[in-house]
């Protein structure tokens, strides 16, 4: 029985873009939720500017509470720059997620920087915080809705950029849902086997319904680090035509129906799922919330 490590990123992705905040607590509340069923790995915020990205600036008190409640899962926080990864680590966060893009083009469309600009921040944060353990998600890895699909070899002399910086965690992310399961099959085995002690991880969105098949594809590959939101909220507004994320339930099930072990319980989940739905669209007993992109990232961070 294969361990499957799934990485609820739903606090931090399936949130972004909700144009009325929510409560706080309510947030915790799912948070809550998510380690109840079992979910030891957690992206619970990001430490973007509030101006930027209103939904997060709760994103300390959050990140404190996960820390001070469940010291033994891995926390991690979305940072888009060296004040982000100051911030996070403020708060006891010591695992951080970096988005890059692949693509020259929607780099600057969603951080508005160049690619270069991005690494060398990523290269300053690595020296400022030595203890801190970084997964570089690579955006557009699979296809951009500016450039296209990656020419041959391109993810590859990338992902060896970032390996020879020192950077050992990767997560190739279908910022568009444009792959096919051959083609992640093919990038995630080409990139574990030119880099053999990389930690690989694949961040699949659902537009064309292939989340399922395209992450079961990595997986095949030798892929174990997933990245999912619950209830399949998240996508990228600097993407177009980018939707939601692959449903950590539905891969919960898929995996638990084909034998692997995730260690999270389905029923628990999907019963979360519900809540989260009434809590987004206002039909619960608290402040009324409501969501204008239900499938749709944050600014400057989107993956």
């Amino acid at each position: 029985m294969k361990k499957i490590k799934v990485f609820e990123v739903g606090p931090r992705d399936g949130y972004q873009n909700v144009s009325a905040l929510i409560p706080t607590q309510e947030k915790k509340k799912i948070i809550d939720g998510l380690a109840k069923s079992g979910v030891t790995h957690l992206q619970v915020t990001s430490f973007v500017s509030p101006k930027a990205v209103p939904q997060m600036q709760d994103a300390r008190e959050v990140a404190v509470y996960c820390k001070e409640h469940y010291p033994k899962l891995d926390i991690l926080a979305l940072v888009p720059n060296l004040r982000g990864a100051k911030d996070a680590c403020d708060a006891g966060i010591r695992h951080i997620s970096y988005v890059v893009s692949l693509s020259e083009s929607h780099n600057k469309a969603n951080v508005n920087r160049t690619r270069e600009a991005s690494v060398r921040e990523l290269k300053e944060i690595a020296f400022s915080y030595p203890d801190m353990k970084i997964c570089v998600d690579v955006a557009t890895a699979f296809g951009c809705p500016f450039e296209g699909k990656p020419a041959d070899g391109e993810l590859i002399r990338f992902v060896g950029e970032l390996y020879s910086k020192g950077f050992r965690e990767i997560c190739l992310c279908d910022t568009t849902g444009v792959a096919n399961p051959r083609q992640v099959r093919e990038a995630a085995s080409a990139v574990m086997e030119t880099y053999p002690d990389i930690e690989p991880a694949v961040h699949i969105h659902d537009t064309r319904g292939m989340g399922l098949a395209c992450t079961l594809a990595a997986v095949e590959a030798g892929v174990s680090r997933i990245q999912s939101t619950l209830g399949g909220l998240g996508g990228c507004p600097f993407a177009p035509g980018a939707s939601g994320n692959t449903a950590t339930e539905d891969l919960v099930y898929m995996f638990r129906e084909m034998g692997y072990e995730t260690g999270i319980d389905f029923e628990e989940l999907l019963k979360l799922s519900k809540y989260q739905k009434s809590v987004i669209e206002g039909n619960y007993s608290g402040h009324h919330v409501m969501i204008t992109a239900p499938q749709a990232c944050g600014k400057r961070g989107g993956r």
